[in-house]
């Protein structure tokens, strides 16, 4: 078991790198977000906290799980949480975004699952 999976075990995370208010900020995303078509972010860093509420236009989502993973662990039902529908998809649509980043296999992410806090 590699390290990364052993600091998560153990509820022992680095910490973050960022706030929960950078987790969702391009308005696709967000738009994909409020529709539940999105349900998954991948960042370099880890964003937030398990339990941290994210606001979204007004709406609640809180943060599921909270892990690493390679980019080569990536499946397209994977890529479904993102919003799109192929791993293939997903991988231009972040070099698009990214330009010259690499896109290696071994390549580690965090990845933040949300879902939508129910109101009442």
């Amino acid at each position: 078991m590699g390290k990364a999976m052993k600091e998560i075990l153990n509820n022992e995370m680095p910490p973050k790198t960022c706030s929960i208010e950078r987790l969702v900020t391009n308005k696709k995303d967000v738009k994909k977000v409020l529709g539940g078509e999105k349900t998954a972010t991948r960042r370099n860093g880890r964003y937030v906290d398990i339990g941290e509420i994210m606001v979204l236009e007004g709406r609640k989502f809180k943060v599921e799980q909270v892990y690493r993973q390679t980019l080569g662990e990536l499946t397209d039902e994977m890529a479904k949480q993102e919003g799109y529908d192929s791993v293939e998809a997903y991988k231009q649509t972040i070099l698009s975004f990214h330009p010259g980043m690499p896109w290696t296999p071994d390549m580690k992410v965090w990845v933040h699952e949300f879902s939508q806090v129910s109101e009442g």
